[in-house]
């Protein structure tokens, strides 16, 4: 009886850590609540089109890069600089594990997120911020969420 009672407490825990794909509005609102609708300049729009284009909206995307850091979570933070992944040199200015940008809760992605657009880089940080969003009409983005 304990030892079912164990699994189903696992089991619990392992879905509410479960990673999750967001909805565009979905994201959207929980960024907008966070507050980064024109954090350090920035609007919303921009935020939503680089998730898309860094992870699909993934908060468990991982990325292997050739310099043997890894990109992690719906920002794609990378272990180099912003976190510490216990495998490769990192300065870890996020003060984060970087499996802690792998969850659904993706409060702790937004802190660093937030940190790393403070830097004079800005969003140019994300290369497919820079590629795909910088300098475009984003409106599609938030069109329809019901901010």
């Amino acid at each position: 009886m304990k030892a079912l009672t164990l699994l189903s407490l696992l089991g619990c825990l392992i879905t509410a850590n479960k990673a999750k794909i967001f909805s565009r509005c979905e994201l959207a609102y929980m960024l907008h609540e966070e507050g980064l609708d024109g954090y350090e300049g920035y609007s919303l729009a921009n935020w939503i089109c680089m998730a898309f284009f860094e992870s699909g909206f993934n908060s468990a995307a991982e990325d292997d890069n050739a310099d043997g850091s890894t990109d992690y979570g719906i920002f794609q933070i990378n272990s180099r600089v912003w976190c510490n992944n216990y495998r490769s040199p990192t300065e870890n200015l996020c003060h984060i594990p970087c499996t802690d940008l792998l969850s659904n809760d993706i409060t702790d992605d937004i802190v660093c997120a937030k940190r790393i657009v403070q830097d004079p880089q800005g969003m140019d940080a994300w290369e497919d911020w820079t590629m795909h969003c910088k300098g475009r009409d984003l409106s599609e983005w938030v069109d329809g969420c019901d901010l």
